[in-house]
Formats: structure tokens, C-alpha cells, sequence
């Protein structure tokens, strides 16, 4: 569908470019759409009378435009190659290179094989943290970024047991690696909450019910803790730098990382499987 779709795109750019280039093909088209209206017109006016020989008049005209159109393109055939290219290239740039949402220092298409993920992910199960104090997620620096985050569900056992293990993978090579512990805020979403943080925004998301991963228990927000408060704020150099190791340690167990999004989502990692979501 996608190749038939940037094909059917390329047709008709090409097909807009030589009315555009050339004044005698925009008089061809002109002509032959007011003969095939001028023939319509009378065959509707005089009935079905003269259907056999208005027929037959039609298709002596189309057969004439399109001798005179397949004559043009022996013609002009350089100049419509051209701008059929000037069309196309940026199309397929553009559809190359969409999808890269990221802050351009942490942009890079490397996936670096953290050999503490592998090891980790080979069979030994992980233990979720302890759970930390509900008022450590209703602070005012956490409720200025996170102002629903107080309702939020944060229970390991409601995650799929496949994400749960990557996840907490991904926590022990944040804390052992790098010094970052880390924190749930949010992994298991319910239809309604799902479709009440919708109608906060497109800031907060654009996925409605069972449109999120969230719903299915394969999909999680994290932040970090730093003397027992979450930090959550972007603005912080350290949070910062701490969001680009965790995306990478995400990616090598397989997860997908928000950070690589148009809107981007430092914090959020998915397990995908094909089939799961609504579209």
C-alpha cells in the first residue's frame, strides 16, 4: 500500500508538472475534456438515437488526443524526464528522512549490543523495585510536568511479563552502568484514563483508547531519582544526559524509545507487537 501510494503520488506529480511546463498540453486537456462534455451533452439531448454513431465519434476524438498526447511526449520527452526527477527526489528525501524527531546531538541510527542487557535477558528473572511513597509522584515540581500523574497505575504485575523483564533490564544497567535509578510513573493505562489524558491535548497524547501500547501492559513512563525526588524536567542537564543512555540501553533490549519521536517522549519505551494496537 505505501509503494502504491508514493506511485500513485509520482503519476500525478508528473502528470501536474506537464500542465504546468507545457501551455500546449494544459490546450490539449482543455479541448479533450470540452469534446468528451460536448459529446456527453448530446447524447443526453438527443437520446438513444444516435448512441452508435456519438459513440463512435468519441472514440475517433480520444483516439486523436491521445496520438497527439503520445506525440508531445516524443517531443518534450527530456523536459517532462526532468521535471518528473525534480518531483520525485525530494518526495523520496522527504519519506527518507521522516520519522527523526530527536534532538539532533542524541540522532543517530546506531543500536550499540549492550552485553549486560544480553546476559540479563538470557533467563534470569528480575524482581520489580520496592514500591516508592505515593507522594513522591504529587510533588510540585512532578505535578507541573506530570499533572495527572497522582492517578496514574504503576504495578509491575500488570505489565506483560516479557516487557516487565526488559524494563527492569534496563534499570539495572541504568543504576549499575551509570548511577541512575529509575521509577515507574505510569505502565498499565485503562481504556478510560487512555481516553481522559486524549482530551487533555495533543501535549499530553493523540492516542485514544487501545491506540496505546499502554493498554495492553507493554508500554511504560519512566524518570529518574536523584536524593529520593523524581526528576522529570527536561531542562535539566542531568536528566538530559541520563534520557539519551536510557534510550540506548532500551533499545539494545529491544524496546522501543520515545525519544526517537516527532513529539518526543524521553521517558517512554514499548514493547511492539505487530497486530496489538488500533490504528
Amino acid at each position: 500500500m505505501f509503494l502504491f501510494s508514493v506511485l500513485l503520488f509520482f503519476l500525478l506529480t508528473c502528470f501536474c508538472a506537464w500542465l504546468l511546463l507545457f501551455p500546449t498540453g494544459r490546450e490539449l486537456v482543455t479541448q479533450s475534456m470540452s469534446a468528451i462534455g460536448r459529446r456527453i451533452g448530446q447524447r443526453l439531448r438527443g437520446g438513444y438515437r444516435h448512441g452508435a454513431e456519438q459513440a463512435q465519434g468519441l472514440r475517433r476524438g480520444a483516439g486523436t488526443s491521445l496520438r497527439r498526447s503520445l506525440d508531445l511526449l516524443r517531443r518534450r520527452y527530456l523536459l517532462i524526464l526532468s521535471a518528473a526527477v525534480l518531483a520525485i527526489v525530494p518526495t523520496m528525501l522527504a519519506l527518507m528522512l521522516s520519522g527523526r524527531g530527536m534532538l539532533g546531538a542524541y540522532d543517530s541510527d546506531t543500536r550499540a549490543v549492550n552485553d549486560q542487557v544480553a546476559d540479563l535477558l538470557k533467563g534470569e528473572q528480575l524482581a520489580p523495585p520496592a514500591p516508592l511513597p505515593p507522594l513522591v509522584f504529587t510533588t510540585a515540581e512532578v505535578t507541573l510536568v506530570r499533572p495527572m500523574l497522582d492517578s496514574a497505575n504503576r504495578n509491575w504485575q500488570l505489565l506483560d511479563p516479557a516487557f516487565a523483564q526488559r524494563l527492569l533490564a534496563v534499570f539495572k544497567v541504568m543504576q549499575e552502568q551509570h548511577g541512575y535509578d529509575m521509577a515507574i510513573l505510569e505502565g498499565y493505562r485503562s481504556p478510560e484514563r487512555q481516553n481522559a489524558l486524549a482530551l487533555a491535548g495533543p501535549s499530553v497524547t493523540n492516542a485514544k483508547a487501545f491506540q496505546s501500547y499502554h493498554q495492553f501492559g507493554l508500554a511504560a513512563d519512566c524518570a529518574f531519582l536523584r536524593d529520593g525526588k523524581l526528576v522529570i524536567s527536561e531542562k535539566d542537564p542531568w536528566a538530559m544526559r541520563g534520557y539519551r543512555l536510557y534510550g540506548e540501553a532500551a533499545e539494545a533490549a529491544g524496546l522501543t524509545w520515545g525519544g526517537r519521536w516527532t513529539m518526543m517522549d524521553f521517558g517512554h519505551t514499548e514493547l511492539r507487537v505487530p497486530g496489538t494496537v488500533k490504528k
